[in-house]
């Protein structure tokens, strides 16, 4: 139906840590999966209170390791340092719309202002590396400056391999429908980004000149959505697959870090489900790894 390098996923904040790329994989051996955005700064300063900082991706295959940042000379010693740690291509983030990132950083989307700073970031991270380079971007900064075009142009120029496009303007951040245009003349490879949910939004994007699709949030609790857009059937033993992504969180972590922040992914795992409105109560008072474990295996009906 659709080639191993075609279905994506995307670099999710928060979310596409080592434990959950790892889940990921299970259900998806060679489908291409980003890591959460890296700051440069942090990266090249190896701080030591960002694990990802130091994560390598040898035994992960097929990753693609994503730097944001507007300092020139760290975005290409930030690349240079995630290609030594194994990772399969480098995306640079050219979309990401908090103010953090995007206002007081001059970084993520900030970058579609300012095509000049792009270009020459494009151009360093390219030099510094010998895998791929992409980026990921929006349609522009807002309705007044849908200028994605001229941007893909420079990527070409700069010797990008590829771009994801996501169909939303920084401006309307996560609100409302992607508006994916058609890109059937563009001179690199473009990735769909946005809404993409299902094989038939894949078939779509396709048609309309996409190379591929990538999946977002469409992924938060659904671990094994890349296998189902390729026509594999919905795994049953959700509970075991929620334990498992605890224990790789706890392993990863530490059970400290770990319980609090996979209170999320618990309340993703079990939407849609019944009495999932008390199940992510009663998680969200667990601060115990065993504690947390029996609530899974009872909501789960695990014995």
């Amino acid at each position: 139906m659709f080639g191993d390098n075609q279905i994506f996923a995307a670099p999710l904040a928060g979310i596409t840590d080592r434990p959950f790329r790892r889940i990921i994989r299970e259900f998806s051996p060679n489908a291409p999966i980003m890591t959460e955005m890296i700051s440069c700064h942090s990266l090249v300063g190896a701080h030591k209170n960002c694990l990802r900082n130091f994560d390598r991706y040898d035994d992960e295959g097929n990753v693609g390791a994503q730097i944001f940042g507007a300092d020139v000379n760290l975005m290409a010693d930030a690349a240079k340092i995630l290609a030594g740690q194994g990772a399969k291509w480098i995306d640079i983030n050219m979309g990401c719309p908090v103010p953090k990132v995007a206002t007081r950083a001059g970084a993520g989307a900030h970058l579609m202002r300012d095509h000049k700073l792009a270009g020459n970031i494009m151009r360093a991270v390219v030099r510094a590396v010998d895998v791929p380079v992409s980026i990921k971007t929006r349609l522009g900064w807002d309705d007044a400056h849908r200028d994605w075009r001229d941007l893909i142009n420079i990527a070409a120029d700069a010797g990008v391999r590829f771009a994801t496009l996501h169909g939303r303007t920084r401006a309307q951040l996560y609100v409302g429908p992607a508006e994916l245009p058609d890109v059937v003349d563009a001179p690199i490879p473009i990735i769909a980004n946005g809404d993409i949910k299902m094989s038939a939004d894949v078939k779509r994007v396709i048609q309309m000149g996409y190379s591929g699709a990538m999946v977002g949030r469409g992924i938060l609790g659904r671990p094994w959505l890349l296998s189902e857009i390729y026509g594999k059937e919905t795994p049953q033993n959700i509970g075991e697959i929620v334990l498992r992504h605890l224990r790789y969180a706890i392993e990863y972590y530490g059970e400290k870090t770990a319980v609090p922040m996979f209170r999320k992914h618990a309340a993703w795992y079990s939407a849609g489900m019944p009495h999932s409105s008390e199940f992510r109560i009663n998680v969200n008072g667990i601060t115990d790894a065993d504690a947390l474990e029996v609530a899974i295996k009872e909501f789960w009906d695990i014995i």
